[in-house]
């Protein structure tokens, strides 16, 4: 059933289509959640390495939640904003509307293999240089040739391909508009993202026809408007649209070059605000657009440094689902608080390989240092610090690339409720960690955008002003405190090192 908070005159609404869930949340014009609903959908795992999920059922549950949370208001809704789970790759018949086949999610490593040959066939600095990605099967471009490959989806006319937010935007706009924003755009392999454009080098070095691709926007203006059978009614304006991370670093108003986040979601992502000057690719790191937006003289486009990890909140899934040491996730905090350490025990969630700045398809999970006296909340303690642990090694690449010091961590997405892990994640790094009033920001992010292009907020300033602190977390100083946390990720950054290249072994 829907949340209610407080009511407002005028609401925005976000759709958050996640990973595992799409949420819809209606924000007021102080930037406070008004009334959400959340629904999850399957996740499918047809053979090991491979995610899909049926385009279908995200697009029923964004009605379901969007029906509910409609209900719930006394006012219009002055805008849309859309953001989603990024690289997702789905392709849709236009003329029906129907999906061509599961879409492939962004934690699918089935091309990992093709990614190894093109960067053995020497296209990887040309892939840097354009979209600031690396080769690997986490993005867009691979899983679109696989879908085009022998046995699949022939890539005729009446083919489009999206992200999850192209397949929102047109099932929202009945057909009408095949759209999407340049940060989801950024996360496919085929976009150069200093033009802002296509790269017709990289469609055909991936065999994608340039007709099945969608319009490319700025992150704030009207994408479309909503037809007579949406639960919001006809002609509401679609207007803004952001993959979840740049959402969530728009949404913590981190508009400042050097400004930082991390969402502890399912995986974790930390982007830094870089600037409006995109930077020459870094090695562990990914260069993205983190969002474009209108200005006098046309679009004006912020860039940041990305460090993508896999597993976090998955790690804590894992604990309830596959080791059922928790029967909720809620229990991961207290648990892991029991004990006053691991106990040596180190935790490696690369279930799907590494992500930032190891980037090695082929590591997998692993736990070090159990002994007779290992409990269950050693583990679970481990599972937590490691969180902390691979958001210290993203954050050391991008201010050894950047040449920004993080002043502070603004912290976001469901583990961020962990006061031990922000404690954990100060300690690691040595500068405050705070976690807003609304924890949302993904969400949020979106809402700002679309409002700020229909006037509900009327600039940077406005929403920043919105911002509210709930927490700061400061690092402990004192020396044993200090020296524990150095050995701690020593013993971490070992047990990487053992973790790398198991698949490969086999």
């Amino acid at each position: 059933m829907p949340h209610y908070i407080h009511v407002s005159v005028t609401y925005v609404i976000a759709i958050d289509a996640g990973t595992t869930s799409v949420r819809s949340i209606a924000f007021d014009a102080h930037g406070r959640p008004v009334a959400s609903s959340a629904r999850e959908f399957t996740q499918h795992f047809p053979t090991p390495g491979w995610v899909e999920h049926d385009p279908n059922e995200i697009w029923d549950r964004t009605v379901e939640t969007l029906a509910e949370v409609v209900a719930a208001l006394d006012g219009p809704v002055a805008a849309i904003g859309i953001t989603d789970q990024r690289e997702t790759t789905v392709v849709w018949d236009r003329r029906s509307g129907e999906p061509l086949a599961r879409a492939l999610v962004w934690q699918d490593r089935r091309t990992a293999a093709r990614c190894d040959a093109l960067v053995e066939a020497g296209h990887l600095p040309t892939v840097r240089a354009t979209t600031g990605l690396v080769l690997d099967p986490y993005f867009s471009a691979s899983k679109l040739e696989w879908l085009f490959g022998p046995g699949g989806v022939t890539p005729g006319p009446e083919v489009a391909f999206g992200t999850i937010d192209s397949w929102l935007v047109w099932k929202l706009t009945g057909g009408v508009e095949h759209r999407t924003d340049v940060t989801n755009a950024a996360r496919t392999l085929l976009f150069d993202i200093r033009s802002l454009q296509w790269s017709t080098e990289l469609c055909d070095l991936f065999g994608v026809p340039s007709h099945v691709l969608p319009e490319v926007s700025s992150s704030s203006g009207r994408f479309g408007v909503t037809t007579a059978d949406i639960p919001t009614g006809a002609g509401v304006p679609i207007s803004g649209v952001a993959g979840d991370q740049q959402a969530a670093l728009f949404g913590q108003a981190c508009f400042s070059p050097g400004d930082t986040k991390n969402t502890y979601g399912t995986g974790s992502f930390v982007l830094m605000n870089v600037g409006q000057t995109c930077p020459e690719p870094v090695d562990g790191l990914l260069t993205t657009v983190a969002w474009s937006l209108p200005g006098p003289n046309g679009p004006v486009t912020t860039y940041a440094y990305e460090g993508a990890i896999f597993v976090t909140g998955a790690a804590v899934q894992w604990l309830r689902d596959g080791l059922g040491v928790i029967d909720d996730a809620i229990q991961a905090g207290p648990l892991a608080a029991s004990v006053p350490d691991s106990g040596g025990v180190v935790v490696v969630p690369a279930f799907t390989g590494l992500g930032s700045p190891w980037w090695d398809p082929y590591a997998r999970g692993a736990i070090f240092g159990i002994t007779r006296g290992t409990t269950a909340a050693h583990i679970t303690r481990a599972v937590v610090e490691s969180m902390a642990f691979a958001t210290r090694d993203v954050v050391d690449a991008m201010t050894a690339a950047s040449g920004f010091d993080v002043r502070s961590l603004r912290a976001d997405g469901g583990a961020s409720a962990m006061d031990l892990l922000l404690q954990m994640q100060a300690d690691q790094l040595g500068v405050n960690v705070s976690r807003p009033t609304v924890r949302e920001t993904t969400a949020l992010g979106a809402a700002y955008l679309a409002g700020l292009a229909e006037g509900v907020w009327d600039s940077l300033e406005d929403i920043t002003r919105n911002w509210e602190l709930d927490v700061t977390v400061t690092p402990r100083t004192d020396e044993l405190s200090v020296a524990m946390a150095e050995a701690n990720y020593q013993m971490w950054r070992r047990a990487v090192g053992r973790s790398g290249t198991w698949a490969d072994a086999d």
